[in-house]
This record gives structure tokens, sequence and C-alpha cells, in this order.
């Protein structure tokens, strides 16, 4: 009995069929795969992606066709000159306009750039995304595992508490019993069942949660192990890394230049732009004028605005100003991953230190639990100090699996917070997660 209980608080193992335990790594590539933030996530990139393909359209030339028929009446200087007065005739429209633009003050590359820059910054979104919901996903999957466990501890300790208490009641039914002992037994016993159904709600909690995150319920999940293997050897290369990795920092800095891009883009107006134009119409009576009206053209168009009210320049300077708002944006998310980073390093640091002490209380509150049942059976502790016992030993289980789970949970955040959570899980990240090339 010794023996089994110490290795219940003891780096834990489920007796589970391995074949059919889910995985972390399993786990998370569910909920990758089908969460509907990352799935959002990648259908507002796929849509992002296609405005490159609408701001390139601007490179190509544009073909226009116009037909039209109908009735005209006309009354002009050229028909009364003719004696004819009011000319009513059936009209017929046809036109074939073909336009190339030849130069737009750089307008549609910049536009493509910005757009490109737009894309890679939706694509590291999803990145971001898919770390996020895949460390709450860690923390579901560990916080099922720590309830399980709890719950574990919880009907051990009722059992202990049954037994105490069948053990009282066979001496009062023997006549060498108190009252007094009776009544205190049945006190704790009936603590102990509140604290296992308290035990077992929170499971249904961390249920219902995993279903939420992964999509589907949690069954026969198998335990995890201590990562601190990936992790770097200290805080200072752990937010070197970060700075260097994290998506939320790299779509900071996309949308950066994304402004940038903008920028350029609003200065187009301020330049002419060249057009190549070449049109064929043909109609028929057309302005009073019976017959057929050709003509074939091609042409070279400049066309320079020089008023607008101002409008242009306004639109220059907002830009400007949404450069450095997005500037100060990625400054305070370097700060921010830099805090994310220092915070979860430190947690880890407070409860790896914490777990020797755990155990060692662990293991005392055992073998003073063990020792007060001798003691109790010769009549040298009293009841209370069973119980206390009993209480003792069961708080300081759930103690040490809660702070063995909360550094197994420390280290997964560390790894979130350098951005390389997926890749310590070894599992794939989105395809849309990729960014596409950018040509200056």
């Amino acid at each position: 009995m010794k023996n089994r209980q110490l290795l219940m608080c003891l780096p834990i193992v489920l007796a589970i069929n391995n074949a059919s335990a889910q995985t972390l790594k399993e786990a998370v590539n569910i909920t990758i795969k089908s969460n509907p933030d990352i799935l959002a996530a990648i259908n507002e990139r796929q849509a992002v992606s296609k405005e490159i393909d609408q701001a390139k359209a601007g490179y190509y030339p544009t073909l226009d066709l116009a037909l039209g028929t109908g009735w005209e009446m006309t009354d002009s200087p050229t028909t009364r000159n003719a004696g004819r007065g009011e000319v009513r005739l059936n009209r017929d429209e046809a036109s074939l306009q073909l336009r190339q633009m030849l130069f737009d003050g750089h307008e549609t590359k910049n536009e493509v750039l910005r757009q490109q820059f737009r894309t890679n910054s939706r694509a590291l979104t999803v990145y971001s995304a898919a770390e996020n919901t895949g460390l709450e996903a860690v923390q579901a999957y560990l916080n099922v595992l720590r309830q399980q466990m709890i719950v574990e501890f919880a009907q051990t300790n009722l059992e202990a508490h049954q037994r105490t208490h069948d053990q009282i009641v066979l001496r009062s039914d023997r006549g060498v019993g108190r009252r007094s002992d009776m009544d205190q037994s049945l006190g704790r016993l009936a603590l102990a069942e509140a604290n296992l159904m308290e035990v077992e709600s929170n499971l249904r909690d961390a249920e219902t949660t995993f279903i939420r995150v992964v999509g589907e319920a949690p069954e026969y999940l198998e335990q995890t192990e201590s990562t601190y293997q990936l992790l770097p050897s200290n805080v200072d290369e752990a937010i070197a890394i970060a700075i260097e990795n994290h998506p939320t920092l790299k779509y900071a800095n996309f949308d950066l230049e994304s402004a940038r891009a903008q920028h350029a883009t609003a200065k187009a107006p301020f330049y002419p732009d060249l057009h190549l134009e070449v049109g064929a119409r043909s109609d028929h009576n057309i302005d009073g004028q019976v017959g057929t009206d050709k003509d074939v053209t091609a042409m070279l168009r400049l066309r320079y605005n020089l008023l607008n009210g101002g409008r242009d320049t306004a639109r220059r300077e907002e830009t400007a100003y949404l450069i450095n708002q997005a500037a100060e944006i990625r400054n305070n998310t370097h700060r921010q991953v830099e805090e994310s980073v220092r915070l979860s390093w430190n947690a880890w640091q407070t409860v790896k230190s914490q777990l020797s002490y755990r155990k060692q209380h662990v293991e005392s509150s055992l073998r003073s639990r063990d020792a007060y049942r001798q003691q109790f059976s010769l009549g040298q502790r009293t009841l209370l100090d069973l119980l206390d016992s009993e209480n003792e030993l069961f708080r300081a289980q759930t103690a040490l699996v809660n702070t063995q789970y909360d550094e197994y949970y420390a280290i997964y955040r560390i790894l979130n917070g350098m951005g390389m959570l997926l890749e310590g899980l070894e599992v794939n990240v989105p395809e849309a997660a990729q960014t596409v090339a950018v040509k200056q």
C-alpha cells in the first residue's frame, strides 16, 4: 500500500493501452486542423492573397466592347443647313477600345507590394493563431490529466476515511468507542465526499474546455513528460530566439512594410499617367447623317491632374502617420514578446524549484500518516490526529500534481513565447501560414 501510493505522487504513468491513447501531439494536430479561430484566420489570409492578383491587373491591358442600338432625333445647324430640319433615324453604335498603362506614378507597383506585405502579415497571423490555439490545446490536455489524477487522490482519500469510519463504528458496536469519535469521523467522511464531488466537477469542466478547444471529447489521454530539453540555456537566449522567430513580431514587421508601400502608393497622383489607347468605332446613322461612320485610332494619352482641392496631399500625409502608427505597434509588440518570455521563464523557474519540496512534503506526509495509523490502533494517537494526517496527505498529493503540471505548462508557454510550440511538438504549421515572395 505504501509503495503504491508513493508511486502515485511521483512522475505519473497511466496504465493505458498506448495503441488507443491520444497523445498531446495528436490533440494539438486535430486542433490546428479543425479549430474555428484558425480556419477563420486561414480564410482571411486566402482572401487577402487575392488582392495581389487584383493589384497586378494594373499591369495588363484592358479591352472594352460597347454596342448600342436605338432611335435618335437630331435638329442641328448641319441638318437645318441641309434643309432637313428634324431628322429621325434608327441609330447603331459599335466600338472596341484597348488601353495599356505605360506609366502611373508607380501606383500599380507599390499597390502590388502593399498587398504582398498584407498577405504575409495575414500568413503570420495564421501562424500566430495556430501557436496560441495550440497552447490552449496543450493547457486543456494537461488540465484533463491533472484533474484525473486529483480525482484519483480524492477517491483514495475518501476510501481511507471510509475505512477509518468503519473502524470507529466497529468500536462503537463493541462498546469501546466514544460518541465524539463517531461524530468526528462522520464529519470528516462527509468532507471527503464533498471534496470528491468538487474535483469530479473540476474534471468535467476541464473536459468541457477540451471539447471546445480540440473539437472532440478527451478519451484515454496519454501521459506527457517534461520537455525542458527543448528550451535554451537561459532567458536571454530565449528572448533572442523569440525576437527572431515569433510570428506576432513578424506580422507586425510586415504591417509596417505594408504601411510604407501604402505611403508610396499615395504619391502616385503627383505624377502624370501615360497610357496607350487603341480603338475602333463603327457607327450608323449618327447625328442625323445617314450612313456608316468608322474610325480607328492609336493614341498615346498623358493625363496630369493639376488641382483637386488638396485631397492627394492630405492622403499622402495620412499615410505617413499610418507608418508611424505601424512602427509603434511593432515596437510595442517587441516589448510584449519579451515580457511574455520573461514571465513564462520566471513561472517555470518557480515551479521547478518547488517540485523537490512538494515531493518531500508528500513523502513526509505519507510516512506520518502510516505512523499515525499504527499509533492510533495502539491508542497512542487520537482520531483527530489520524484524520488530519489523511487530509494533509491529500493536500500534499494535490499540490504536487498541480506543481508538476504547472511545470509542464510553463515549458510549453516558453516555447509558445519563442514561436516554437508547434515545432517543439512536431506539428505541421497550416499551409496558409507560408509567406509569398516579395519582389521590390
